[in-house]
């Protein structure tokens, strides 16, 4: 290792009974969304922020802006840490949302439960230990790593680093990074959003959901010729809609890591009782738009296949309505600085090759890009989401990528905030 490198694992390492209790205590504070209710964990997050020394900004979401989400509360921190000089301001930014935890745990899921494991050493247990509450811990405590280092003088930097601690990534980041950006409360020159600790993230997917209602006319189901069948023509509009998916998977991504657009129709209602012909029939569409493709031309392909599958259905008329778009996240000028400086500290962190790659997810770090600001996903992750049990039962943290991920962040922040 170089001397940077060394003094800063020093530091980590100190920390990092500290930073594995921090990540506890967050994993002890449910944040499922929905139902969004997430003001508690920022008002416990910012406690243990100030704990360590940091002055906190606590932002908390009006309530227009979370009923357009569909949450209960909110409550965005920034942290900012100015040293000596002019310099960049480089954003690290995690969120503190989670889905649900659902069936089949073997632990407590608020339970911040650490195990032992022969191959992998500790492992922590939780909802959101891995996506991504524990890089709430890696980026707090890569930067009071640099914090110590700068008091003792053993290291001159210049710029600043500000901490962005946000809660609504599972319902599209539209009250947390982009409301951030949109209200002038920041504007960083870099950002770095949670991620994997084995692999740079420097694209990823878009994604778009549409809720498609189809209305036709109820009738009793003696006499179904007087009535106007929405289930039957949902059917048959469900039908084009899975068809295109052929076409779907003759369309690859260039990037590593992902490969075609896909579709996928994932919640469905509709009908009255038994005996009536259904009047009403409600699905949700969820399109996944790669890199290389436009978001608003898949859209109205998409609409348009719709539009032209109804048609064959005489009386039915059909309302779209667009719940979400996810912008795919493309590489900017200048994120390459990040993306070089992670993936060396990071070998001799974590003693292996840190690849670049994008993901198929859709994330956060895309309105950092979109504001012009170049973005990549570098944290504490696992090297993939099933390695982690990401969204599903068991979720858990390998701690010694916590602490290689930390140690990895700090070492890029000093290299780029060099005085």
């Amino acid at each position: 290792m170089t001397p940077l490198q060394t003094a800063i694992l020093g530091e980590v390492d100190a920390g990092f009974p500290a930073s594995v209790a921090f990540l506890a205590e967050l994993v002890k504070v449910p944040t499922d969304n929905p139902p969004g209710d997430c003001a508690g964990h920022g008002a416990r997050a910012a406690e243990l922020l100030k704990q360590l020394g940091h002055a906190v900004e606590s932002h908390a979401v009006g309530t227009d802006d979370l009923a357009a989400v569909g949450m209960i509360s909110a409550t965005n921190l920034i942290v900012r840490q100015a040293f000596g000089g002019p310099g960049p301001c480089i954003a690290l930014n995690a969120h503190g949302d989670v889905v649900a935890p659902g069936a089949g745990w073997s632990v407590d899921p608020y339970g911040a439960v650490i195990r032992d494991d022969p191959a992998h050493g500790a492992v922590m247990y939780g909802r959101g230990v891995a996506v991504s509450k524990s890089d709430f811990a890696t980026y707090s405590f890569a930067l009071q790593a640099l914090q110590r280092l700068v008091a003792r003088g053993e290291l001159r930097l210049r710029g600043s680093v500000e901490l962005h601690f946000t809660y609504d990534e599972e319902v599209g980041g539209e009250i947390g990074p982009a409301w951030l950006l949109r209200k002038g409360l920041t504007r960083p020159d870099l950002a770095l959003s949670a991620g994997f600790a084995y692999a740079v993230t420097t694209a990823h997917n878009g994604c778009l959901h549409l809720e498609v209602t189809v209305h036709g006319r109820q009738g009793h189901a003696a006499m179904p010729k007087a009535a106007v069948d929405a289930l039957e023509a949902a059917t048959g509009i469900l039908a084009a809609l899975y068809a295109s998916r052929a076409e779907l998977a003759t369309v690859h991504s260039a990037t590593h890591g992902i490969d075609t657009p896909t579709l996928n129709v994932g919640l469905i209602h509709g009908g009255i009782n038994t005996n009536v012909v259904p009047d009403r029939v409600r699905f949700r569409i969820d399109r996944r738009i790669i890199p290389e493709e436009s978001a608003d031309a898949a859209e109205a392909a998409l609409r348009g296949l719709i539009a032209d599958a109804a048609a064959a259905f005489p009386g039915i008329t059909v309302e779209i309505r667009r719940l979400m778009l996810a912008q795919p996240l493309v590489k900017l000028p200048g994120a390459g600085r990040l993306t070089e400086a992670l993936q060396r500290h990071g070998a001799a962190f974590l003693g292996a090759p840190i690849a670049e790659h994008g993901v198929p997810l859709y994330t956060d770090a895309r309105h950092y890009a979109a504001a012009g600001i170049p973005t990549v996903l570098y944290g504490a992750g696992p090297r993939t989401l099933a390695e982690a049990n990401g969204h599903g039962a068991d979720e858990c943290l390998r701690l010694r990528d916590l602490r290689g991920a930390t140690a990895t962040v700090a070492a890029m922040l000093a290299e780029l905030l060099a005085a």
